[in-house]
């Protein structure tokens, strides 16, 4: 569910998917429109209810809280795959990041890091494995998981056995209280994408597999790319997947740029109309005529030549 987060931040997509002929880069897509189709009905029917209740009975800065702590606990496996991917730089930020947090923010709870300068930058084994030679990926939908690749798929997979946090999880808890602490981590995703307005953008669009396929994809390339090292604040990030994929789609897709005819700026004026000398002004009631200026001397001769 995660991987739905960025939707709102390319919700001009909405407009601009449709049917067609199968997309390059998605040979399975027979397949994963039938997977999406299973992962829908079974959000309607348990995800969803049960993450808007948690949404209605917890309160929004706990709420908030919490998820915040289960973003920092993968903040010791980012900083790994930073290191993976030779990434120094990132891997400080990460590391410091997660310092911070524990300590000062209790926990994870406050995300004190991000306004003292340490943004999230978060890496995981897809990212490693694309920057290690695998930049290009089939798309493939996962049953209970959602958009990914099979790139992507292969790091989830893989990351259960070498993530340090889950591996504490996998050693230190019992199968039941494990599988609640996974549980939560789904509601919690779960009432966030709520929160983003993805659902919004879904239910309203024409091909809702479409869509979710060209924002996940446009967003783990930023990801890859590490877009947000020049806008910190994440809508950098956002508004660089987005602008890539109007482009991909053509600007004859896009529903037209061009402004209404009454919105149109008003031409500059002419060079004439921009000279031309101002109109004089009338007299009022207030304000009497000036007095006609005194005739010249060469006036005065013209009127005494005039005939009588």
């Amino acid at each position: 569910m995660r991987a739905l987060y960025f939707l709102p931040a390319l919700s001009l997509l909405a407009g601009c998917a449709t049917t067609g002929p199968k997309t390059p880069g998605d040979p399975y897509e027979g397949f994963n429109r039938k997977m999406w189709g299973f992962d829908r009905t079974l959000d309607k029917a348990v995800m969803k209810p049960v993450a808007s209740g948690y949404r209605t009975v917890m309160p929004s800065p706990v709420r908030h809280g919490l998820s915040n702590m289960i973003e920092n606990v993968s903040e010791p496996f980012s900083f790994i795959n930073a290191l993976l991917q030779a990434k120094p730089k990132r891997a400080l930020n990460i590391m410091g990041r997660f310092v911070i947090n524990t300590t000062v923010g209790i926990g994870g709870f406050r995300d004190v890091a991000s306004k003292v300068g340490y943004p999230q930058t978060p890496e995981d084994l897809g990212q490693t494995f694309a920057v290690w030679g695998a930049k290009k990926s089939t798309y493939l939908v996962l049953p209970f998981y959602g958009p990914s690749t099979v790139r992507d798929g292969i790091g989830t997979a893989a990351s259960t056995w070498v993530d340090p946090y889950k591996i504490v999880i996998r050693k230190e808890l019992s199968f039941w209280p494990a599988a609640a602490v996974t549980a939560f981590e789904l509601v919690d995703a779960r009432a966030n994408l709520i929160d983003s307005g993805a659902d919004t953008l879904l239910d309203t669009s024409a091909d809702p597999y479409a869509v979710a396929r060209s924002a996940f994809l446009q967003h783990r390339q930023a990801l890859i790319e590490d877009r947000d090292d020049s806008d910190t604040s994440g809508t950098g990030n956002d508004d660089a997947s987005l602008n890539a994929a109007l482009e991909e789609l053509g600007p004859d897709k896009e529903g037209g740029t061009t402004a209404p005819a009454g919105e149109a700026a008003k031409p500059a004026a002419s060079p004439s109309e921009s000279t031309s000398p101002a109109p004089a002004a009338t007299p009022t009631p207030e304000q009497p005529a000036p007095a006609a200026p005194a005739a010249t001397p060469s006036e005065q001769k013209s009127d005494s030549n005039t005939p009588k």
